[in-house]
């Protein structure tokens, strides 16, 4: 058996494992703790992912998981795993600015409900990681903490928002960490990171207990979820977080138990897929990715056949409405006296044109060819009546989509989880909505998890032509050396089916593991 008190061993390992080792006692919590407060202060000052820490905390944490297990006492599923949280989520005595220059100074009161239950099952928090502005960005830069690089390229950004989580993850710095996605959130760090995630269907979990200027609206709520190295931890740290009992303290939690991943046989299920949506173009490494994914599940027995996702632009416009429909006066009264970050000045100038100014801007990018903006220049402060027939239009097209899924007897959709690899810094401010293709499955509410596939090859990082559309000219400039970038598959199904995602997710993952491209770690 290898020396599992190595730091390098311990960092590598998952979390399923890692827990393993440390129930069997074959490596104690304070070892596996201080081999990832090691591999963090390697790492970080050149990652900027983890932005506060509790390293004392956690070692006289571990003391007292090392002395439970020694007394015999009962240990929790996640006994002495070290793990990280998102910035904005609830951590007793932490900072949740979402990085908002007015929250300096200003501590958590207590845990969350999410992060109460880790703890609880024995998790044992190391710190926090960083977030872009408002949580609202592919990138993860904000003014109050700065810039977080991507472990595979520091050129690069981790994604966002869950994008410090996501970066230390990946570089071995955390077995796991506990994010969130209300547009890809989750997701688009997982898929530029090279690890795993699942976003829970909506609801599934409780939506208290983090700080969340966007709250104010209840037709889409954020989902915490966590992001690992492996599937298997996703479904170990899911039957802690998804277990029942948050009845009394989120009424909107519903009564739908969570299923056994291991239950699923792939080789019995109906998959659709798609290697890009009409709206966004998808790099050629994600397209492949989807098409090896596609036939791997068919080498397993499933039923794999193409579909394309309807109303892909009107599902972002509901995306759009549902942040935006103020106007951005939530966003604004949180953001009161901070420094903006230059992204999000100008997303709240967009949500706050004037009509005339807008209908001005909307007859310009039409002229000079710029489509993708346009859903952009769609945002703007909404009466309650139209809020209410924009929810009841979304009643009706989610109904549609889920009728044809039924039709076709489809049990999952299999797709890219964004339409490129991790972004160079900056980028975002010319990309548009390039997260239209995550979004689609937050409007849908339908849980959708995201599976490390493959690494971007030499000749395959761009086919995307010349074009006069200022997004997809920006797009084609961020595919310009991302060779040896990791890129993810997504998968999505019918709404309380994790059990489902994560099951293909696993196959997946056992496929793409044998392949030499697999992204199994970054070098830093």
């Amino acid at each position: 058996m290898p020396d599992l008190t190595a730091t390098r061993d311990l960092n590598t390992l998952s979390a399923t494992d890692l827990a393993g080792a440390l129930r069997a006692g074959e490596v104690s919590a304070r070892e596996a703790v201080e081999a990832h407060i090691r591999r963090v202060e390697e790492v970080n000052p050149k990652l900027n992912a983890v932005i506060f820490t509790l390293f004392d905390e956690a070692l006289r944490e571990a003391a007292a998981a090392d002395a439970r297990r020694l007394a015999g006492e009962a240990l929790g599923p996640l006994h002495g795993v070290p793990i990280t949280v998102k910035e904005c989520q609830g951590l007793a005595g932490s900072p949740w600015t979402i990085g908002l220059t007015n929250r300096k100074g200003q501590a958590c009161a207590e845990d969350g409900v999410h992060v109460a239950r880790l703890r609880a099952a024995g998790a044992i928090v190391l710190g926090k990681g960083n977030i872009p502005q408002f949580m609202m960005s592919s990138e993860c830069d904000n003014p109050v903490y700065g810039r977080t690089n991507n472990p595979w390229d520091l050129g690069r950004a981790p994604g966002g928002s869950s994008g410090g989580d996501a970066a230390i993850v990946a570089a071995g710095g955390a077995a796991f960490g506990l994010g969130g996605d209300i547009g890809g959130s989750l997701r688009n760090p997982a898929h530029v990171c090279g690890i795993s995630t699942l976003k829970p269907t909506s609801r599934r979990l409780a939506s208290i207990g983090a700080f969340d200027p966007n709250d104010r609206q209840e037709a889409m709520p954020a989902q915490s979820g966590p992001l690992a190295r492996s599937v298997a931890d996703l479904a170990r740290v899911m039957d802690v977080l998804a277990a029942p009992g948050l009845e009394d303290v989120d009424f909107s939690v519903p009564p739908v138990p969570w299923r056994d991943p291991a239950a699923v046989d792939v080789s019995k299920l109906r998959i659709g897929f798609y290697e890009e949506d009409s709206f966004y173009p998808a790099s050629p490494a994600i397209r492949r990715a989807v098409r090896e994914a596609a036939a791997a599940l068919r080498a397993r027995g499933a039923e794999v056949e193409p579909w394309q996702p309807p109303h892909v632009e009107r599902f972002l416009h509901f995306w759009l409405m549902f942040i935006g429909g103020d106007g951005g006066e939530g966003l604004l009264e949180a953001a009161a006296g901070s420094t903006l970050d230059y992204r999000m000045e100008r997303m709240l100038k967009i949500a706050r044109l004037n009509p005339l100014l807008r209908g001005y801007f909307r007859w310009k990018a039409t002229r000079s060819g710029q489509r993708v903006i346009m859903p952009y220049l769609d945002i703007r402060e909404i009466s309650l009546c139209a809020y209410n027939r924009i929810l009841e239009e979304r009643r009706g097209l989610v109904r549609e989509v889920m009728a044809d899924w039924r039709q076709r007897r489809f049990d999952a959709i299999l797709c890219p989880p964004a339409p490129l690899a991790a972004l160079t810094h900056g980028s975002t401010a010319d990309l548009g909505p390039s997260h239209a293709g995550a979004a689609y499955y937050n409007v849908l509410g339908v849980p959708a998890g995201v599976v490390a596939a493959t690494r971007v090859r030499p000749g395959e990082e761009s086919d995307r032509p010349e074009t006069r559309d200022i997004c997809l000219a920006a797009a084609r400039k961020v595919e310009q050396g991302s060779a040896g970038l990791p890129v993810g598959v997504h998968v999505a199904a019918r709404h309380w089916r994790e059990d489902i995602v994560l099951a293909v997710m696993g196959a997946l993952e056992e496929h793409f593991r044998a392949q030499p491209d697999y992204p199994l770690r970054p070098p830093i």
